[in-house]
């Protein structure tokens, strides 16, 4: 039986990686389905490591608005370009995968902006903001849902 629960665990380990590329997929809830798996059927973990689950978790979470929100109003994007580029991010998930992820949202923002401003150079410079902004929330939930899968390993081990 233990098994059987550490391919679970395993399984959405790797499926909350997967909700990297298939944003559908909440990467967040799927990697505290594995943590809560674990203690609830085979051990228990620390209340730091609960506390600071939650904390990276939070992070993970604001990531998207945060590097979105950056770029975008930096390179004087509109509300209508940073809600493409969610829109985008969704659909674009679909269409090709992890290829239109990039290019989906790259196009409706630069479409967007370009209908709204009319200036070429602009639009292009908010669409490439915003692929920047998805880029480096990508990177930085990656690395950060490393960071607790690391940390759950060792809790589990000490």
């Amino acid at each position: 039986m233990n098994i059987l629960i550490w391919i679970l665990i395993i399984a959405l380990f790797v499926l909350s990686f997967v909700g990297l590329i298939f944003p559908i997929i909440p990467s967040v809830l799927v990697l505290w389905g594995g943590f809560l798996l674990y203690a609830f059927m085979l051990g228990s973990l620390s209340i730091w490591f609960w506390i600071g689950a939650g904390l990276l978790t939070v992070i993970i979470l604001c990531a998207d608005i945060i590097a979105s929100q950056y770029f975008v109003k930096k390179y004087g994007g509109s509300k209508w370009g940073e809600r493409m580029a969610a829109v985008g991010v969704i659909i674009g998930s679909f269409i090709y995968p992890p290829f239109g992820l990039i290019l989906v949202p790259f196009l409706l923002v630069f479409i967007t902006e370009f209908s709204s401003s009319k200036n070429g150079q602009h639009a292009c410079k908010v669409a490439v903001a915003s692929l920047v902004a998805f880029l480096s929330s990508t990177f930085a939930k990656f690395m950060i849902q490393l960071i607790l899968i690391v940390w759950f390993m060792i809790e589990i081990i000490w």
